[in-house]
């Protein structure tokens, strides 16, 4: 593939990421430049809680999910990535350990590392990007606020809503079938929701008795997704 090709692809990729919104192509060049694709096999970690951070990484294809340990030794789920989804930025930019980990979940996954030595002496040649990527990263604090504010007041069944609905809008559903099967098991959609499994395994036979999706082992089936909008307030 020639090169031209292989940096335009990068720079589509980094231009769907929130955020990198506000650059523009000259500077979004500049990121494709120091970028480095890596593959990483099926259940393999791409980083442990408590490494060194040394890049921060944008998911190109596959899903990945991102874990913390609990004091009791459980590993939490805190949130699935798929394409154009980006982790580890913050631990980049402060220097600071990683926070939770990072692995491939069901099948190969690629990832376009950015290293933090070349970000940072980007960002210090270039303050005006610095100064854009400074108001994304306050917009995404903004709304994990107001995320974190509405789910305060959320039922059970709203906040396990929301996260199917939230997972359901992350993935591509072919047009004239709405269905989708979202891999991941009850235990990890109760993390994700704050609440116990048994409460998810409750609201999901609810949700199945009316025809909305079909739970499996390690996997829920949405099969109305506009339906789920019912139960989130």
């Amino acid at each position: 593939m020639p090169v031209a090709l292989a940096e335009e692809s990068v720079v589509g990729l980094l231009r769907s990421v929130p955020l990198f919104a506000e650059l523009d192509d000259a500077e979004l060049e500049r990121f494709s430049r120091v970028a480095v694709p890596r593959s990483y096999p099926e259940g393999t970690r791409v980083f442990h809680e408590g490494d060194h951070s040394d890049a921060c990484y944008i998911v190109r294809s596959g899903t990945f999910r991102v874990t913390r340990q609990h004091p009791d030794g459980r590993a939490i789920t805190l949130a699935t990535l798929g394409t154009g989804d980006i982790v580890g930025e913050l631990a980049m930019l402060d220097g600071e350990v990683r926070s939770a980990s990072v692995e491939t979940l069901g099948g190969e996954g690629e990832l376009l590392a950015l290293p933090a030595g070349d970000v940072r002496a980007l960002l210090a040649r270039h303050p005006e990007i610095t100064v854009k990527m400074v108001a994304a990263l306050t917009r995404r604090l903004r709304a994990a606020n107001e995320r974190i504010s509405r789910q305060s007041f959320q039922t059970v069944p709203s906040r396990v809503a929301g996260v199917l609905a939230q997972l359901v809008s992350e993935e591509d559903i072919e047009a004239g079938n709405g269905e989708l099967t979202i891999r991941m098991n009850q235990a990890d959609l109760a993390q994700l929701a704050g609440t116990s499994r048994e409460s998810v395994s409750r609201f999901l036979a609810e949700l199945e008795r009316s025809g909305i999706v079909r739970a499996g082992r390690g996997q829920v089936t949405v099969l109305e997704p506009d339906k789920l909008g019912n139960y989130i307030f």
